[in-house]
């Protein structure tokens, strides 16, 4: 799999008026749980995060095959971490990291 773009994530601070938003713009959401609220726009995934940090902004997630692999090549190229893989569903386990201007992008793999 070549790196691939497929999902961004929302930090919100109240998510019943955020939902109410993104349901307006993307219809119904296809997960609605009070730790993460997902929508698909045409198949790219659009999440909102009660539990992120609105002052960071979203943060957009590449698909990698090794996220191990990835983010130690990453790390090792002058990136730090900002969150450290952690499973977020069966097979997927996803991190934050910064570059070296501090701006956030996260990975998403195996």
């Amino acid at each position: 799999m070549n790196p691939t773009i497929r999902s961004v994530v929302i930090p919100v601070s109240d998510l019943v008026a955020a939902k109410s938003v993104y349901s307006a713009l993307f219809g119904a959401p296809h997960t609605d749980q009070p730790y993460y609220v997902g929508y698909s726009a045409d198949g790219f995934e659009i999440g909102l995060n009660p539990n992120g940090d609105v002052s960071e902004g979203p943060v957009a997630y590449t698909d990698v095959d090794d996220i191990e692999a990835v983010r130690a090549t990453l790390l090792a190229a002058g990136a730090t971490e900002s969150s450290a893989p952690r499973e977020v569903a069966p097979g997927v386990s996803v991190c934050v990291l910064r570059d070296a201007d501090g701006n956030t992008f996260g990975l998403r793999g195996k």
